[in-house]
């Protein structure tokens, strides 16, 4: 990477210059010019070509992706409700506030100024004292300007804009995250309501070959130990329904914060077993890079620290702003009042001569700054395509992993069933039959959370891929102008 940066030198030569020639003192911004660095983004996602025409499932609304009314409906309560989404907000209307500030700073500015007294003296008269009232009245109108000459306005209204961008992909993150987290986390409550089914229904298998192997023991046709072994089953199947119960509340108050709501009972749509799951077409690498908000932040955060190095390098020079004064002044004393017009103007200089070193520290931590951003930059750009890669891998091997135990829970309970007609016709002992429910309901299991993985994997998927906005939605100018645009109400702003 080249550095971009003048050097102490250089700046310290500049000053020199115009102190030789005054004629020199003409609009000449200083400080380096934004250069996006250039990062040699991979023509495909490793486990799967990218096709550059095809449109990315990730420009897809949500509303599009994930067809179940009641996670449809439990998304848009959480983008209403959600109070990291209204701190996001509330950032970029404080990033929006400061960069009026900045602005400001290389507008005239008018004021007013009025002053009023009075008091009471004494005046020789003749021979005598004479008392005499007298009173001072002064009203003006002021204006300042300070001339942007080097640029350290301009620039730090580029820090400031930039770090309103920046903020606007935050709240574009926290949304994406929001959407991805209720997703991710409904679709394991759904398999935890089907994992509590499947426990349930070991516990009645159990529950009725204990009562088997009982009537065998109580008849003489068999030892007491098939009826401990089939209690001892039962008793862990009856163990995960508690267990999976408290599972499931958990995930429910979770699912309540995350909605910005009290912990409660969170409504169901459609089961685990009839989820559809989208197709995910991937479109360009390129279409990564300008649609994550991560990313997106990341070079605003660049955008900022190459600003902040030139208001640095301006703060080397002198500020010369311009100042003026108009109004009147009147007098009122005995004899009478008297008025008359004031004004004034000046032209101001003002620069540093020595600091210590603190200008030149400044400086140079802000070049380091900006050095530090490129590299978070890229790291993010990296992990951007560490976290697809991930999400395709496990999109690919989960369907054949679901494809191999559906063939082994129909073998389990095929296996489950010709043990006990093989016990009742006297062929099998107890431990055939309890080998195949146990190996039977782990399957089913892991049957429901492979399916639970696959969903899970769409959704990160889609996140990955920075998804529900398109990189041609606005420009940035037009984000900037329509950033803080949302209706305010007592409660504060809606999303």
């Amino acid at each position: 990477m080249t550095t971009r940066y003048f050097s102490i030198r250089q700046i310290s030569k500049k000053i020199l210059s115009l102190a030789v020639s005054p004629l020199l003192i003409t609009a000449c911004t200083v400080g380096p010019e934004y250069r996006k660095p250039e990062v040699a983004a991979p023509s495909s996602f490793r486990s799967q070509a990218a096709d550059a025409g095809a449109q990315s499932f990730a420009d897809t609304p949500w509303q599009n992706v994930f067809n179940d009314k009641a996670l449809q409906s439990l998304i848009t309560e959480s983008l209403a409700n959600n109070n990291d989404l209204r701190v996001a907000l509330s950032r970029i209307q404080q990033a929006r506030a400061l960069t009026d500030i900045v602005r400001s700073e290389g507008i005239p500015q008018f004021g007013y100024q009025g002053t009023a007294e009075g008091g009471r003296g004494a005046s020789p008269e003749n021979d005598s004292v004479r008392p005499v009232t007298f009173g001072n009245f002064t009203g003006l109108l002021t204006a300042a300007w300070e001339l942007d000459i080097w640029g350290r306005i301009q620039h730090a209204n580029e820090a400031a804009q930039a770090n309103l961008l920046a903020q606007h992909d935050v709240r574009r993150g926290v949304m994406l995250t929001l959407v991805s987290d209720i997703a991710a986390n409904y679709f394991r409550l759904i398999e935890l309501d089907q994992e509590l089914a499947i426990a349930k229904e070991s516990a009645q298998v159990y529950k009725s070959t204990l009562e088997l192997f009982t009537l065998r023991y109580e008849a003489g046709r068999d030892s007491r130990l098939p009826v401990e072994r089939a209690q001892s089953a039962y008793d862990s199947s009856t163990a995960a329904i508690h267990d999976l119960t408290r599972q499931i509340g958990q995930l429910e108050n979770a699912i309540s914060t995350l909605l910005g709501a009290y912990p409660k009972a969170i409504p169901r749509g459609t089961p685990l077993d009839s989820q559809a799951i989208p197709e995910t077409p991937l479109g360009s690498t390129t279409a990564l890079l300008q649609r994550r908000p991560d990313i997106l932040e990341a070079e605003q955060k660049m955008i900022a620290a190459n600003a902040e190095i030139g208001v640095a390098a301006a703060n080397f020079f002198p500020k010369i702003g311009l100042s003026a004064f108009v109004g009147g002044q009147g007098i009122s004393i005995a004899s009478g009042t008297t008025g008359f017009d004031v004004w004034g103007a000046a032209a101001n200089l003002a620069g540093p001569i020595f600091s210590g070193g603190k200008l030149e520290g400044v400086y140079h931590q802000r070049q380091a700054f900006w050095d530090e951003t490129v590299a978070q930059y890229k790291q993010t750009i990296l992990a951007a395509f560490h976290e697809t890669s991930d999400a395709l891998v496990a999109r690919q091997t989960l369907v054949s992993r679901e494809t191999a135990i559906q063939s082994q829970v129909k073998a389990l309970q095929n296996s489950a069933d010709l043990a006990m007609d093989r016990y009742r016709s006297g062929r099998a002992n107890y431990f055939e039959i309890l080998e195949a429910q146990q190996q039977l309901f782990p399957a089913k299991n892991a049957l429901a959370q492979t399916r639970r993985d696959q969903l899970i994997a769409v959704v990160n998927l889609y996140k990955a891929l920075g998804g529900g906005w398109t990189p041609d939605e606005q420009t940035p100018q037009q984000t900037a102008e329509n950033l803080v645009r949302v209706s305010d109400t007592p409660e504060g702003p809606k999303p």
